[in-house]
């Protein structure tokens, strides 16, 4: 019997088309990985992906694209699912929170050969959660490759642009290349006289559809309450 799948992805609302193109292509990435499954996907930015995404299926998986669990993962995609007569699909743990996507980000500033590390993300500042993750991620960065790691924020303190004066490299923890990471990091380390250089997002590694490709074996749902990330849990 096959089995269904949606990568789901934010996306980017001033030009939809483009975004939701590149997450097809990584959807047929994976599909190629699992036999037995169907991958789809859709953004949050497209009007209707969603519903288009799971019609006619009989049931299956969401993998949401994003980098902590949240509103989006579990108010607005439940309730696009729900509006498009699919509630029974199950919404699995967002990319962001694999511990296999934190080996990633180790693994690619140890190839870097970086000695000094931004890890550039979002942040927010409605929730702890996106910034714990990305602390932590920062934390097994420096205890794992002994590099001096910065954390920095496009939508909470620290800015990026206040890590002033700092080379190596900046590795964005962002799930696709949207206009954060064309636009707003290269310009916030601008401002803080960055000199080093810009890795390419984590989401955009080769190794990331097989990632992918595991959690959707796993099965794993997101976290229905707090983020297992939330630093009053790790600590």
């Amino acid at each position: 019997m096959t089995r269904h799948a949606v990568i789901v992805a934010h996306g980017q609302p001033s030009d939809p088309r483009p975004a939701g193109a590149a997450l097809e292509a990584l959807a047929a990435r994976v599909e190629a990985l699992v036999p037995g499954w169907r991958v789809g996907a859709a953004t949050l930015a497209e009007e209707g992906a969603i519903a288009r995404a799971v019609a006619g299926q009989p049931g299956g998986v969401v993998f949401p694209m994003f980098m902590a669990g949240g509103w989006f993962t579990r108010v607005q995609i439940p309730q696009r699912l729900s509006e498009a007569g699919a509630g029974d699909w199950t919404v699995l743990e967002p990319f962001g929170c694999d511990p296999a996507v934190h080996d990633l980000c180790v693994t690619l500033v140890r190839e870097a050969g970086a000695r000094e590390v931004i890890l550039a993300a979002h942040g927010s500042f409605k929730s702890s959660a996106p910034s714990d993750i990305a602390m932590h991620v920062a934390g097994r960065i420096a205890a794992e490759t002994g590099a001096e790691v910065a954390a920095g924020f496009i939508d909470q303190e620290p800015q990026l642009a206040s890590l002033a004066d700092r080379g190596g490299v900046c590795l964005p923890f962002f799930a696709a290349e949207g206009g954060h990471v064309s636009e707003d990091i290269p310009a916030a380390l601008a401002e803080a006289r960055f000199t080093g250089r810009i890795l390419p997002p984590v989401g955009l590694d080769a190794r990331v559809p097989r990632i992918i490709a595991a959690a959707l074996a796993r099965g794993e749902p997101v976290c229905s309450g707090s983020c297992r990330w939330a630093r009053d849990r790790i600590l």
